[in-house]
């Protein structure tokens, strides 16, 4: 189970950050059902596979964030036998998943406030708290026109775009990324998601800051929604991901190098606000 999770990470086969932490923190359970000669072989054991799962996307600051305080959690506990180490762990997976979830929620409701007035937005990549904030302002009685780029080369906005789609009371349409500029003019707000914002940076799927410059220009503000415990103050060193050639172009490439990196690094004095589950900071 986890040497799969690793694997699916590592294939980003799962793309929002809320849910990469999720799914590490369950496939961590599963060290529970395993037999172990003692406690201090299972301790070695759960820091051995969360730092597997850590490493298979180290941009990813809620799922280092989560990987960590499970562990913690576990050896503050100070267990004494396996049946004790295996129940911290339950404990705190469960308070991991939870935590995760409610940000996530409370992230999504603040920003629905935000945004209730707003006819028209622009969104890039796919993140479910981005959705779950329209969602909210939708069933409160709020419409949109949204405008969403397709966020190549693998396309996530055609799942946010599908994912819009569906709802009533929201007019979407597709767009070409290099076509944010054309129609960020047209927009209320820019409404992105969030990997981290670390040392007054946002880093998140590229194409954000050409989006979020392009927004600054035009006088259109941009919001970026997420947990708290993205903000990330001390502790972690944002790593960004290269991906392979080939989402690019499929044929060799002869002669010319391809580069595709996975994130790119928005100031934070370019965007409006930062929307968390515990505070809305405004730049």
């Amino acid at each position: 189970m986890i040497d799969e999770t690793v694997d699916e990470i590592e294939e980003m086969q799962t793309h929002s950050s809320s849910v990469v932490a999720v799914k590490a923190a369950r496939a961590l359970r599963t060290l529970t059902e395993r037999e172990f000669p003692s406690v201090d072989e299972y301790l070695r054991g759960l820091e051995r596979n969360s730092n597997a799962l850590r490493r298979a996307n180290p941009s990813h600051a809620s799922l280092h964030t989560t990987q960590r305080d499970i562990v913690e959690t576990v050896r503050e506990g100070e267990p004494t036998d396996l049946e004790t180490a295996w129940a911290l762990t339950e404990e705190a997976v469960d308070e991991a998943i939870d935590q995760v979830e409610s940000a996530k929620r409370e992230a999504a409701d603040r920003c629905a406030d935000l945004i209730a007035d707003e006819g028209t937005l622009l969104t890039h990549d796919y993140s479910t708290t981005v959705l779950q904030a329209i969602e909210t302002a939708v069933a409160d009685g709020a419409t949109f026109d949204v405008y969403v780029t397709e966020a190549r080369p693998r396309f996530l906005g055609r799942r946010t775009t599908r994912r819009l789609a569906a709802m009533e009371g929201v007019d979407v349409t597709l767009i070409v990324d290099s076509a944010a500029g054309h129609y960020v003019g047209e927009c209320d707000r820019v409404l992105v998601g969030m990997d981290c914002v670390v040392d007054g940076t946002l880093y998140n799927r590229v194409g954000t800051y050409p989006i979020a410059a392009a927004a600054a220009d035009s006088g259109v503000p941009t919001t970026v929604v997420g947990s708290h415990s993205k903000l990330i103050e001390e502790g972690f060193a944002f790593e960004n991901a290269f991906r392979p050639s080939a989402e690019v172009m499929r044929e060799p490439a002869e002669g010319f190098e391809i580069e595709n990196p996975a994130y790119d690094a928005t100031p934070v004095r370019l965007l409006d606000s930062v929307v968390t589950d515990q505070e809305t900071r405004t730049y």
